[in-house]
């Protein structure tokens, strides 16, 4: 069992929980994830992790409720337990020797770009943060990268707050500008992070995006994961999540993640009922 410390309501649809996992966050790294269940007959269910603390033993995580398991997830307070928490999972980030990046988040996604600008901070690299979300309403952890970046950009495609439009026309306007980074690094929706590295790709800057959210079961048994990178397939669980963005066959991607979007759209799950939860 391992038990919530802290708990935060970052909007409506996002929560963040802090869990006592000390042997976790003594070999975490940026870009990795868990798998947790949160009771014995739980779904296995793949989080990225947001930030851990090694000197306290514990590990945050971020995440928006849309299934039965993340909504019981969100139920939970401090002091209950989660069955099940496993990790770290995944291949770490490769952030030695960057001395300049941007690191751009989309949405829930700044939860996972969070670390990554976080550790290039700690090691002494620039590093300028974009953040960008559909409106005011759902932005979350400003502060938190405000405090961990050399300047901060944020965007709403309403213009409810910061600038308005998307993280990419802010990219495209640093790069325009001048701005040479080492790298770029890209983590939201998939089509976000498709033009982002259609943004970079004119310049050569290296562009890596995490392909967390195709991510089901965690291991790579499910074959969910699949991607073609560089021509070859590679699944994200294992491989990844963090792959070059210039390599990743997009149009693939996008093509398999909408193979049952009608489905999607008008499935109601039988596991809720009136907006309860039935186990």
């Amino acid at each position: 069992m391992y038990q919530i410390v802290n708990k935060r309501r970052l909007n409506e649809s996002v929560t963040l929980l802090e869990v006592d996992a000390p042997l976790i966050a003594k070999k975490a790294q940026p870009g990795q994830f868990i798998i947790f269940r949160v009771d014995e007959q739980g779904e296995r269910v793949p989080l990225t992790i947001a930030d851990f603390d090694r000197e306290k033993g514990t590990v945050t995580i971020i995440f928006q409720h849309v299934g039965r398991s993340t909504l019981m997830l969100s139920q939970l307070n401090v002091g209950d337990d989660i069955y099940d928490f496993v990790g770290p999972l995944g291949m770490p980030s490769h952030l030695e020797g960057i001395k300049k990046a941007c690191v751009v988040g989309g949405g829930v996604g700044c939860a996972i770009a969070y670390p990554q600008a976080k550790a290039l901070h700690k090691m002494g690299a620039q590093v300028d943060i974009i953040a960008g979300f559909r409106s005011k309403d759902i932005v979350i952890l400003e502060e938190e990268m405000r405090a961990v970046c050399d300047n901060f950009y944020l965007t709403t495609d309403d213009g409810s707050y910061g600038e308005k439009g998307f993280v990419t026309d802010k990219l495209k306007s640093l790069l325009e500008a001048g701005n040479q980074y080492d790298v770029v690094i890209a983590i939201g929706p998939v089509i976000m992070m498709k033009f982002v590295c259609k943004t970079t790709e004119p310049y050569g800057i290296k562009t890596v995006v995490s392909l967390n959210p195709i991510m089901i079961d965690g291991t790579g048994m499910c074959g969910g994961c699949r991607v073609t990178v560089d021509k070859k397939v590679k699944f994200a669980c294992v491989d990844g999540p963090e792959f070059d963005g210039h390599l990743v066959d997009f149009d693939e991607l996008m093509a398999r993640n909408s193979f049952y979007k009608e489905q999607e759209a008008n499935h109601e799950c039988r596991l809720l009922k009136g907006g309860e939860l039935h186990g």
